[in-house]
């Protein structure tokens, strides 16, 4: 008998699925979104179904009718097998850099609407509806979540601007969770029979909020770790992704009494943010591919099967029920129309967020769509055996009918909206840019038909005719073509480095799909400084994206610390590993940037002009000086790990090259599938072997360093031994301060590579290799009376005061050294020309004095 159950329960899904891959089509005919077919054919099987249990003479049909009816799934069902899956994959869907500049616009729809829309909707059935106040908002809440799948499916469909489908989906991804926040709060209330305290309400919900918020970014970063060490595993990996959601969604709900969807969202956000950098491009892309699979099953299905339920939930409707209905409906239009019209141009004036357009806000009022999760909580109030039988009533017919209005009303007619309001147009830089783009494309197109013409040995006739064809269509883009005229110098620029930017993050990428040449950490900094730079185009054009571009090679906060570390209790592996992935990043962004000097000339100048390649190219040649001078700075102290580190990606390179050479000799049939095999095992063999960690010593070097400085020549070896293992090591960036005026002198500086400058009254002066920064001011027991800076990437040995002052004590030859540098250059640290001890004896009782 069970076997005979479960056999229902498979058949009745492949059936339902099966009308499913047939709607798609359909629906794409008819000009209707999918979701409205979907749910239009749910409650036309769940009529129908019910009308044959309830006659008599079709005994044919009563059974298919009856696993219809009777299919085992529940509110709790639709909560806790689809919610996930679809919260999930609308947040790692999502664009996060994009969305975190849309931020207040999306919280403001999240919650703010989520708010209105309860206390508008439950005030406006309150006198109407013979219900307690607290029964009328429980039926705000439920109403108050919206489906973004028709309209994003709409916006898809026919091009509308990207910023509106993010503000929909960005909505929708938190707007769930605050409804269902509320909707638990108030059924807690009503089912306890007792009054809701407002500020305990609002304690509640910002603590649900924040403790999911840090679940699901906590378990996500802790997946994304366990899949980076799955490397090998594209499976396992893409496993983890299905067992993250389930995993945070039940722990919260369940046992931490947090928003399980709240949590989803935050896991998906995390994954999106840094899957890019976790997961290899080839791998990143199918897991998209499957996730779009799974939703479209899992969205399909909720939408249909709660669908069946409406005829249910609809028993014994009366007309006053009707009027509720359009009560409520036209109470939740003007709530959102006084939230996207009211309260986010208050967040523009304060500018909190980017202003909305008009035409966007429209769209959004009218695209408030409701669905699938309206129908299931609905159905969790209905199934509740603690609510009364009236307040079950009430709750399900007018969520039901709500749902109908605004799909089969809003659904239905938001295509002609968008289109109406020409929403469905390119923007004004696109279509300036379109008959240069096509125009371009078709001369290339022109060249290759015509050698292929030649190649395949078609007559000229055949080939003039379709190049001609060709060529009469470029002269009219090229007679089109207003780009110089549409767009100012500074919006071409701004297209330039956003499109440099973005190939940047093309190239990081296809480097990503080597094995093993970049670390997850190193290309996660990466991806996200390319991103930056877009942004930093987008919103500050060339001075925006040079600064982003800069920010990279500064030191990061972790890198800070390590060297905090290593310069006060003389720990040295955490400096160590920044050091590793400071050497990788700069050699990475080296290759990089070559590629991206070879894409401008190539590939931009016939598109944006010859001019717009000149600026590009200046500030791309810029940047590469940088580059080149901090990997110097490298070279020039750990030159025997910049080679094995040079020759292992370069090896790793070869090897992926040979890789792509055997599947390519494998597609066209000249090698067999088992001698593939084989050699992609000898090829991992030899990847195994390079993924062994180079061994990078962080003091190599500083011995035979310290012997170079002028300052320390006549010492005995064994005290430039001791000071070797005593002194940090002390990297600067360009524009990094080192002293800065009237600080007190606690270190000495040793330069060994790059320069320094000071400057004090507007005066400039520099320190060269060799030279000992701060050793004068030290000696004298005076602050620095200069602030110096470095003027370009720069190499110290930074070398504690208390064994300075020892060293000139144990060799007064230190201190008569410097004075002698000092007085070479003609001035001292603090600016005087004569200033500093007078003599060797009272630099050493200085000293001694200081000590």
């Amino acid at each position: 008998m069970m076997e005979t159950e479960l056999a229902a329960i498979l058949l009745t899904l492949a059936f339902l699925l099966l009308l499913v891959s047939m709607v798609q089509p359909l629906a794409r005919k008819i000009r209707i979104p999918d979701t409205v077919l979907i749910a239009l054919l749910g409650i036309g099987l769940g009529s129908a179904a019910a009308a044959v249990t309830s006659s008599l003479g079709l005994d044919l049909f009563e059974g298919p009718a009856e696993a219809l009816m009777s299919f085992p799934i529940n509110s709790e069902g639709f909560l806790f097998i689809f919610l996930p899956l679809l919260v999930f994959q609308g947040a790692l869907d999502i664009d996060v850099r994009s969305l975190a500049h849309e931020t207040g616009t999306v919280l403001g729809l999240a919650i703010v609407a989520v708010v209105v829309s309860t206390a508008t909707i439950g005030l406006a059935l309150y006198p109407c509806a013979g219900q307690p106040l607290a029964v009328c908002l429980l039926l705000g809440a439920i109403v108050a979540t919206t489906d973004p799948s028709a309209v994003a499916g709409i916006f898809r469909e026919i091009g509308a601007a990207s910023r509106l489908s993010r503000l929909v989906e960005g909505e929708a991804l938190l707007n769930d969770a605050a409804a269902i926040a509320i909707f638990t709060i108030l059924l807690a209330a009503i089912t306890a029979h007792h009054q809701v305290q407002l500020g305990d309400a609002v304690l509640d919900f910002a603590e649900e909020f924040a403790g999911a918020m840090i679940v699901g970014f906590s378990a996500a970063r802790l997946f994304l770790w366990m899949a980076s060490a799955l490397g090998g595993f594209p499976a396992a990996q893409i496993s983890l992704t299905v067992v993250l959601p389930y995993c945070v969604y039940i722990l919260c709900d369940e046992v931490f009494g947090f928003s399980g969807v709240v949590a989803t969202a935050a896991a998906g956000l995390t994954v999106s943010a840094y899957g890019s950098s976790t997961f290899r491009p080839q791998v990143w892309r199918f897991l998209h591919q499957m996730w779009h699979q799974m939703v479209f099953w899992a969205g399909s299905l909720v939408f249909i099967l709660a669908a069946l339920m409406v005829p249910r939930l609809l028993m014994g409707m009366t007309r006053w029920d009707v009027v509720l209905i359009l009560i409520a409906s036209g109470a939740g239009l003007a709530a959102r129309a006084l939230v996207v019209f009211g309260f986010l141009p208050l967040l523009s004036a304060a500018r909190l967020t980017p202003p909305v357009p008009g035409r966007f806000r429209v769209t959004m009022v009218w695209g408030g769509l409701r669905g699938a999760i309206t129908l299931a909580l609905a159905l969790a109030v209905t199934e509740n055996p603690h609510v009364d039988g009236d307040v079950a009533h009430f709750i399900g017919i007018i969520a039901t009918g709500f749902v109908l209005v605004t799909l089969l009303v809003n659904g239905t007619t938001l295509r002609t909206l968008v289109i109406w309001l020409k929403l469905d147009k390119l923007s004004p830089i696109d279509e300036a840019m379109r008959n240069q783009i096509i125009a371009i494309g078709l001369g290339t197109v022109a060249v290759k038909v015509s050698a292929l013409s030649d190649e395949l040995g078609f007559s000229a006739r055949t080939r003039a005719g379709v190049v001609g064809q060709i060529e009469r269509r470029i002269a009219r883009e090229r007679a089109a073509n207003r780009f110089e005229a549409a767009l100012t110098e500074r919006n071409r620029v701004t297209v330039a480095l956003i499109t440099i930017a973005n190939q940047e993050r093309s190239l990081l990428l296809d480097l990503f799909k080597v094995h093993g040449l970049s670390s997850r950490r190193v290309m996660e900094v990466l991806l996200r400084t390319a991103e930056a730079m877009v942004d930093g185009a987008r919103l500050e054009g060339r001075h925006g994206y040079a600064k982003a571009r800069k920010k990279r090679l500064r030191p990061t906060l972790r890198f800070r610390l390590a060297v905090a570390l290593h310069e006060q209790f003389n720990i040295d592996r955490p400096l160590m590993f920044c050091m590793m992935e400071r050497f990788e990043m700069l050699i990475i962004t080296h290759l990089v940037s070559t590629s991206l000097m070879r894409f401008v000339r190539q590939r931009m100048e016939p598109t944006l002009g010859k001019r717009m390649t000149e600026i590009v190219f200046e500030l791309l040649h810029r940047q590469r000086r940088l580059i080149d001078d901090a990997l110097q700075v490298l070279r020039f102290h750990y030159a025997g790990y910049a080679d094995a580190l040079e020759s292992r990606i370069l090896r790793q390179i070869a090897l992926h090259q040979e890789e792509e050479e055997y599947a390519l000799l494998e597609r066209e049939n000249l090698i067999s599938a088992e001698l593939h095999r084989e050699l992609r095992r000898w090829i991992e063999t030899m990847r195994h072997r390079l993924a062994e960690p180079l061994r990078f010593n962080l003091r190599s070097g500083i011995e035979q360093r310290l012997r170079t400085f002028l300052a320390f020549n006549g010492i005995p070896d064994s005290a430039i031994q001791e000071m070797a293992h005593r002194v940090s090591i002390c990297f600067l960036s360009p524009g990094e301060h080192l002293f800065r005026a009237k600080q007190k002198v606690h270190t000495v500086y040793a330069l060994v590579s790059g320069t320094v400058e000071g400057e004090l009254d507007g005066k400039r002066f520099s320190y060269q290799a060799g030279d000992l920064v701060g050793a004068c001011s030290l000696l004298e027991g005076e602050p620095m009376s200069a602030t110096v800076r470095s003027s370009q990437f720069a190499h110290l040995l930074a070398i504690p005061g208390p064994l300075f002052r020892i060293l000139v004590m144990r060799y007064p030859i230190i201190a008569r050294q410097v004075l002698k540098m000092i007085h070479q250059k003609g001035l001292a640290e603090n600016f005087t020309l004569t200033a500093g001890p007078e003599s060797p004896q009272q630099a050493l009782a200085g000293a001694q004095k200081a000590a």
